[in-house]
């Protein structure tokens, strides 16, 4: 009977740490994917020099400031933002 637990406990003990093993051999199988994804994805930007965003549309035309009206300002106390 003793032979007996004592084999189940080394069979439990085995399974657990080869269950262990796989789960670490897989996190480093999907990290190091996603790392070569990663190297791809900065490949081409590299190639299509496409990794600074363009701002060109977001310029403002200096003729159009003057139909803009000036806001005054009647209290710029800034203190009760802060309270």
């Amino acid at each position: 009977m003793k032979l007996f637990l004592i084999s189940i406990l080394t069979l439990n003990v085995l399974l657990v740490a080869s269950s262990t093993k796989n789960k670490e051999n897989e996190r480093k199988v999907r990290v190091e994917k996603q790392i070569q994804k990663e190297i791809e994805k900065e490949r081409r930007y590299a190639q299509e020099n496409s990794f600074y965003i363009n701002l060109k549309g977001a310029e403002v035309n200096e003729e159009s400031l003057d139909y803009v009206p000036d806001l005054e300002l009647d209290d710029l106390d800034m203190d009760s933002v802060y309270d």
